[in-house]
């Protein structure tokens, strides 16, 4: 966005005023917001504002590239490196690739001992070789977390099956874990969108997943699921 000062071509646009005075105009996506200050005859004075093109559209834009800098993905693995100088962690995945992620004083941490001794290579009581799931959100070149679950004691549980049923508008998945054996997860709002990308692509009714859950209430909420 950017604020400039007179629009010459808004000496143009019909007013009924004595006089009018062009304030200043904004520039979104390339459309012209204005506002002025008109004097009628009486003397009075009241504001004018307007655009050059349709505002709907470019606050439609504006959403839209905003929304896309939030999409939240997640990632599962263990702490390879962590630096808190730097405010650094990096997973690494199974499969051994590495993502490097830049921690916040805002991101959200679950499951760990925060009375645990920090130090250089440690943060919020994460420390290297601990299993986690992180979810990050993408600004330009950089990752950056949003919450990180450790997976394990005090944290997050595991366990696998066989979907049976997905519903990611209800937010529930149901998974067959053995012989006469069903289990059925709330999904968190993260779990739901993980449902409908790559990450959980494969987790279509029938495949075989691993869950990442917690329990309140009587209830397994899943944080955290993905193809196996």
């Amino acid at each position: 966005m950017s604020i400039s000062g007179r629009f010459p071509s808004l000496d143009s646009v019909p007013t009924q005023a004595d006089s009018a005075k062009t304030l200043y105009y904004i520039t979104v996506s390339g459309v012209r917001f204005w506002n002025r200050t008109c004097r009628g005859r009486n003397g009075r004075f009241w504001e004018e504002s307007g655009s050059t093109t349709n505002v709907v559209l470019a606050l439609t834009l504006a959403t839209a590239v905003y929304g896309a800098q939030d999409v939240v993905s997640a990632v599962h693995g263990t702490i390879d490196k962590i630096d808190s100088g730097t405010k650094t962690v990096v997973v690494k995945t199974a499969d051994g690739t590495r993502r490097s992620l830049h921690l916040l004083d805002r991101t959200a941490v679950h499951g760990t001992n925060l009375s645990a001794a920090a130090s250089k290579d440690s943060w919020h009581g994460l420390s290297e070789g601990v299993e986690v799931v992180a979810h990050y959100t993408k600004r330009g070149s950089e990752d950056t977390a949003v919450e990180i679950d450790k997976v394990g004691e005090g944290g997050l549980k595991g366990a696998r099956g066989t979907v049976t049923e997905i519903d990611r508008g209800g937010r529930k998945l149901v998974v067959d874990t053995g012989p006469g054996a069903k289990e059925t997860f709330e999904l968190t709002g993260h779990a739901s969108e993980d449902a409908g990308k790559d990450v959980a692509k494969a987790t279509a009714k029938g495949s075989k997943v691993a869950v990442y859950y917690t329990e309140d209430a009587g209830k397994k909420v899943a944080h955290f699921f993905e193809a196996i």
